[in-house]
């Protein structure tokens, strides 16, 4: 049974790779925000499709940027299931202020979700990690640090997903010795799930969908494929890496 822990799993990549995975060899903690009624109930609707697939899972909410959440997501894993062998960090958000006008709570915030609680959580499960070469890690960053353009620099929140993708690149090293992997994907426009908009309304995304060279929207389940492949004994070799999922949008 391999246990993994998935952030961001009420929705859009998160979920979509909860769904990927689940199968009657997984136990899955699920992470998500669960801050109203509508985002618990998004949370534990991907919880049930994952059980009718014969998965294993429970549910976590709670802030990330709060110190303690993501040590304690950890522990709840290892409860529920015993030690962890994958880790998925899918929490995040876009913060399209430009520079000027981002304040300084946000920018802190973005870091908090993004890159630290990534640290936090990692480097708890980091004994169940490096127990074995099976042990694996994918954060999912963001063109956003890869590109810029006037209007979409989105500083606050493409600052955390550098920071996140230092943090990737430092832990393949530490993991490096006992066959670990650690990776990200960068994924681009992405669309969401029905009802949610992110920090574009309707007419933005009608134009950005058009901004890569395939000239659409990635769907959530193409970047999750990605991340399966990274989390499996196929991608053994394959460390410190940030695969691109972005339909060619930073090659302009």
């Amino acid at each position: 049974m391999r246990v993994s822990i998935i952030t961001g799993g009420g929705s859009g990549i998160g979920a979509a790779v909860a769904r990927r995975l689940a199968g009657p060899d997984q136990s899955l903690m699920l992470h998500g925000q669960g801050a109203d009624a509508a985002g618990l109930a998004r949370l534990n609707a991907v919880a049930e499709q994952c059980r009718a697939k014969g998965a294993k899972v429970e549910i976590q909410t709670g802030d990330l940027a709060a110190a303690g959440a993501g040590a304690a997501l950890v522990e709840a894993a290892r409860a529920a299931f015993g030690p962890i062998d994958s880790i998925v960090h899918a929490a995040g958000f876009a913060d399209r202020r430009e520079f000027a006008s981002l304040p300084r709570a946000a920018l802190e915030r973005a870091f908090a979700v993004m890159a630290a609680a990534f640290h936090e959580i990692a480097a708890a499960a980091l004994a169940d990690l490096t127990r074995s070469a099976q042990g694996r890690v994918v954060a999912v960053s963001s063109f956003g640090p890869h590109r810029f353009v006037p209007g979409a620099t989105y500083p606050g929140s493409a600052a955390a997903k550098a920071a996140l993708e230092v943090l990737v690149k430092s832990l393949a090293i530490e993991l490096a010795v006992s066959g670990a992997t650690s990776n990200a994907v960068m994924p681009g426009y992405t669309r969401k799930d029905p009802g949610l908009l992110g920090a574009l309304d309707t007419a933005t995304w009608d134009r950005v969908a058009k901004a890569n060279p395939m000239q659409r929207l990635a769907e959530p389940d193409e970047v999750a494929a990605v991340v399966a492949f990274l989390l499996s004994s196929d991608a053994a070799h394959v460390t410190g890496a940030t695969l691109p999922v972005d339909g060619g949008l930073t090659l302009m």
